[in-house]
């Protein structure tokens, strides 16, 4: 049997995920970033002594649509995301960087 040294957890992502940039990559790393999203979801409804269906009401949606972000199973607007935090007050910032590696956060 054939065994490969890796040096870096990046190159496992490349060789499994794709290198980053392309499409398979940036499926893998949006699905990544909506699980760990999903995940701090469930822990500040369940911090908050919620159940789905009280956080829905609290921001206007159907308790399917909570599960479904809690389980990294939906790609829910940046609207709907920040209204699910806002609504258990938690703090939400955005970091983008360009090439020129120009930072902001709002």
């Amino acid at each position: 049997m054939k065994t490969t040294n890796y040096k870096r957890f990046e190159e496992l992502e490349d060789k499994y995920f794709g290198k980053i940039g392309t499409p398979e990559r940036d499926d893998y790393e949006f699905d990544l970033i909506m699980e760990l999203i999903g995940e701090k979801i469930r822990q500040l409804r369940l911090k908050n002594n919620l159940t789905q269906s009280q956080l829905g009401e609290l921001i206007g949606v159907k308790r399917a649509q909570i599960s479904k972000l809690e389980n990294g199973n939906h790609s829910a607007s940046v609207s709907t995301i920040m209204k699910v935090f806002q609504a258990m007050k938690a703090k939400v910032k955005f970091r983008i960087e360009t090439d020129d590696m120009i930072e902001f956060a709002f």
